[in-house]
Parts: C-alpha cells; sequence; structure tokens
C-alpha cells in the first residue's frame, strides 16, 4: 500500500513540476503598460500670476502659487483646533470610510482566494456504507461472496489544473488590480470626506456670520420705519415713504429665513459626515475669524497630478484589471487540461483498513477543448475588448477631469482674491461714509434717518465682505482637494 501510494505522489509532483514550469513560459493577452501622463506645464490656458491680489482683511493676504508637493493633513493649515477635532472625527467615525475600508478588505480577500489556483487541491473523504447484494442475480461483491457485508473507503483525490496559458495568473492580475482600485477608492473617500468637512464648516461659519449681519440690518430697517412713521405723523413726509419702508423691511426679513435654513441643513450635514444623527451631534461654534487663510498654495508639477489624484489611479488599476481580463478570455478559448490522482483504502471492517491488499490509486489527466458553445467564449472576448476600451475612456475621462478641477479651482481663487479686494474697498468707503455721516448728525446738518441709510449701506458691504471670505476659504479646500492632497490614514 505504501509503495503505490508514494509512487502515485512522485509521479503526480514531477507532472505538477513540469506544468508549472511550462505555465511560467505562457501568458495569454495583452500585457498591462501605465498611460503616459500629460505632457503640459500648467494647468491653464493661460499663465496665471505668482501670486493673487491682496487686500487689507482679515483672510486677505496674497496667495502664492508654489512648486512643490502638497503637505500631508492639509486642512491643518486653516488654524482652526475645532476643524481639527471635526475632520478627526468625521475620519474615526463616517459610514463611507468604513464601506470603503470593508471593500478593500473584500478584494484583498478575493485575491488571496484567487491565488490558491496555483496549487493542486486535495480533498479527504470518507465512505461508509452497509450493503447486501443480491446473490441470486449477481455475481458476488466480496471475495468471501458474503450477501450482508460493511464496506469503508478512506480516500485522498488531489486535482491541479495546469495554468497553462496564464488564465488564473490573468486573473489574479485582475483581482489584484482591482484591490489596488479599492485602495485608491479608500483614499479618494478620505479625501472627499476631509474636503466637505472643511467646507461645511465654513460655510456654516459664513451663513452665522451672515444671519448676525443680516439681523443688524433689520434692526436698523426697523428703526428706520419708526422714524418714519414719526415723520409721516407730522406730516413732513408722505405716506408712500413709509410703504416703501415697509416693503424695503420685508424683502430684508425674507431673506433671513433662507440663510437659517442652509445653517441648520449645513449643521445636519456635519452631523452625517462626523458619523452622527442630527439630533445628537453637538458643532463647535465655528466662526470665520478662527480660520486662517493659506497663504503658500504647493501645486507641484502638473504632469504629477496623475500620482497624487486617488480617483486618477483607481481608474488606472481598473484599466489594469480590464487588460487583465482580456487575457483571461483569450486563455478560456484555448484548451484546458486537468490532472487528477487519489489513493485509498478500502475494506470490510475498519480494523483491515490500509492492510495489504486494501489499498488502492489511480493517476491520470485530460484535456478538452470547446469545439462549439454557440459563440459564447467569442463573444466573451469581445466583451473583455470592449470593456477595456470602456476603462481607458473613463482613464482618460478622469485625467482630463483632475486636470479641469484644478484649473477651476486656480481661476475661483484668482477671481475671489479680486472679488475680496473689491469687497473690502466697498466696506470701508461704506464704514468712512457711517463715520462722516456720525459726524454729521452731531453738528445738526443730516438727520437721525440719513444715519440709519449710511448703517444699512454699511451693513449690507459687509454682508458681501463676509461672502466674499467665505468663498475664499472653500475655494483654497477646493483647490487642495482637486491636487489630491494626501491624508493620513485614521488611527483605528
Amino acid at each position: 500500500m505504501r509503495r503505490p501510494a508514494a509512487a502515485m505522489a512522485m509521479v503526480v509532483g514531477r507532472t505538477l513540476v513540469s506544468c508549472a514550469a511550462l505555465g511560467l513560459c505562457a501568458c495569454v493577452g495583452p500585457d498591462f503598460h501605465r498611460p503616459a501622463p500629460p505632457s503640459v506645464e500648467r494647468f491653464t490656458a493661460q499663465a496665471l500670476p505668482g501670486e493673487t491680489a491682496s487686500a487689507q482683511v482679515q483672510g486677505g493676504a496674497a496667495q502664492k502659487f508654489l512648486d512643490q508637493e502638497v503637505p500631508r493633513n492639509w486642512w491643518t493649515l486653516f488654524g482652526s483646533t475645532d476643524l481639527n477635532a471635526l475632520v478627526a472625527q468625521a475620519l474615526r467615525a463616517n459610514l463611507d470610510v468604513r464601506s470603503a475600508q470593508a471593500a478593500l478588505r473584500q478584494a484583498l480577500e478575493n485575491t488571496a482566494a484567487q491565488r490558491g489556483g496555483y496549487f493542486p487541491t486535495v480533498q479527504a473523504a470518507f465512505d461508509a456504507s452497509r450493503n447486501l447484494n443480491a446473490v441470486g442475480v449477481l455475481a458476488p461483491n466480496l471475495a468471501s461472496g458474503t450477501a450482508l457485508y460493511n464496506l469503508f473507503t478512506p480516500q485522498v483525490t488531489v486535482s491541479y489544473i495546469p495554468d497553462i496559458f496564464g488564465a488564473n495568473r490573468r486573473q489574479v492580475e485582475s483581482l489584484a488590480a482591482q484591490a489596488e482600485a479599492s485602495r485608491f477608492q479608500l483614499d479618494a473617500t478620505y479625501l472627499t470626506l476631509t474636503a466637505n468637512v472643511v467646507t461645511a464648516a465654513i460655510q456654516e461659519a459664513g451663513f452665522a456670520a451672515e444671519i448676525e449681519a443680516t439681523e443688524r440690518v433689520i434692526a436698523l430697517e426697523r428703526e428706520s420705519l419708526s422714524i418714519l412713521k414719526r415723520e409721516l405723523e407730522l406730516g413732513a413726509i408722505a405716506e408712500v415713504d413709509v410703504y416703501a419702508q415697509e416693503a424695503a423691511l420685508a424683502q430684508l426679513q425674507a431673506t433671513l429665513p433662507p440663510l437659517r435654513r442652509q445653517l441648520e441643513t449645513t449643521h445636519d450635514q456635519l452631523a452625517v459626515l462626523t458619523g452622527h444623527l442630527p439630533s445628537q451631534f453637538q458643532a463647535p461654534a465655528l466662526r470665520l475669524d478662527q480660520f486662517v487663510l493659506p497663504t503658500d498654495l504647493p501645486l507641484g508639477v502638473p504632469s504629477q497630478l496623475v500620482e497624487r489624484r486617488p480617483d486618477v489611479r483607481a481608474a488606472e488599476a481598473q484599466l489594469h484589471a480590464a487588460t487583465a481580463q482580456v487575457g483571461v478570455a483569450i486563455a478560456n478559448l484555448l484548451p484546458q487540461f486537468t490532472l487528477t490522482g487519489n489513493t485509498g483504502s478500502t475494506a470490510t471492517a475498519l480494523s483491515d483498513l490500509f492492510k495489504p491488499g486494501t489499498g488502492f490509486w489511480s493517476i491520470g489527466g485530460s484535456a478538452a477543448q470547446t469545439l462549439f458553445a454557440g459563440g459564447t467564449l467569442v463573444h466573451r472576448k469581445r466583451a473583455a475588448d470592449a470593456a477595456l476600451d470602456q476603462a481607458g475612456a473613463i482613464y482618460q475621462s478622469a485625467v482630463l477631469t483632475a486636470f479641469q478641477n484644478v484649473a477651476d479651482a486656480l481661476h475661483a481663487l484668482d477671481t475671489d482674491a479680486d472679488a475680496l479686494n473689491a469687497t473690502s474697498l466697498a466696506e470701508s468707503a461704506a464704514r468712512k461714509t457711517l463715520e462722516v455721516t456720525r459726524h454729521q448728525l452731531e453738528l445738526g446738518s443730516v438727520s437721525y434717518l440719513a444715519l440709519l441709510i449710511s448703517e444699512q449701506t454699511y451693513e449690507q458691504a459687509a454682508i458681501a465682505l463676509i461672502q466674499a471670505r467665505a468663498s475664499r476659504f472653500a475655494d483654497t479646500a477646493a483647490l487642495f482637494q482637486a491636487l489630491g492632497g494626501s491624508v493620513a490614514p485614521p488611527p483605528k
């Protein structure tokens, strides 16, 4: 018994080694080559100035564009401990991050499972049965001629499919590329999440500041309306002037509910981003004044954007997977080889197992070639070619979108700086006008209504300045996101 089993194992081993060596020499299908990055010197059609315009307000410093790499954990450049805490909380508890992490683990396990195809499959079996033979009709099954007997059969079966044409290697290559895509998609989830938290925090601070400024303007409008009503009673003005002021007050009051709705919606967004129910989320009191505007903006080399953007790298990995799938489809058109062998023992009593004369073994091989399957394999090959073309187009689209995002962010920052400068000048002029009007009121040369009008003008200019500051902060975060700013994985 031992000698036949050992002989079978030796034969199977030699055969497997020979087939493995043969498989290393052939791997059908196209090999993947990384696409060359775009050869461009800048992100925009016309070269932007080295720095943006500046304004004499908080957050109005000029921003410089530098040929440096985007720093890790870029949101810390905004200098807000509350913002840093929100981002850290989101990275720990956000459900999209957990989903992406689970998808990566699944992809890695699927790849590891497919690598099992490189090795033989070994199965152990044990069969036990009680049998009654029809000795009056059939020849006895046993040498003793006994009609009623037990039969015990333990055996080990080894099967192996040599990867002659590289079908399994291409499948492993495809799954490994998909796992790589999942890894980059996780990085993209980190980047998108942090950018959304930063943007939502800036928007919440901006909406809160706008509400405060709007409430001050409404209070001034009400005071103006009270003065006009007294002057109407004295006969100093016409009734239409009061109606006009009431209409202006109502229009201004109508702007307050949408601002409050936007504030609450942004608060709820921050709650979900940080893994909370809106009713259970306690957000810090965010203010625009607590944010520091990053003045050094590292753009890096444009051609390296495809290396930094995780969505582009994920699309590249999907292109790699699609390339390998073409090889799988080609290999399925070729002959399939299988090696099998088994060894064991059979006896009518457990105590007789593995005794001389009870052993058996077999070894064999087979080759199969599909001659006709209704065109299934051919159409699957064509489908794989089409999927490769689709993945290539998706990758090119991802590259174009990445460069568009950066160009849009750069244009936004350039115009944001000009807008902030203009609004700051308008706010400064309105403030000076208000100061002059107050002085004239003290001298008795203007009415109190003129002072209220000057105050209203100043408050409106202050609201516009708040909006310009918030836009500049938000567009700065958008630039970091467009550049593929790296994010350190959250602690486990």
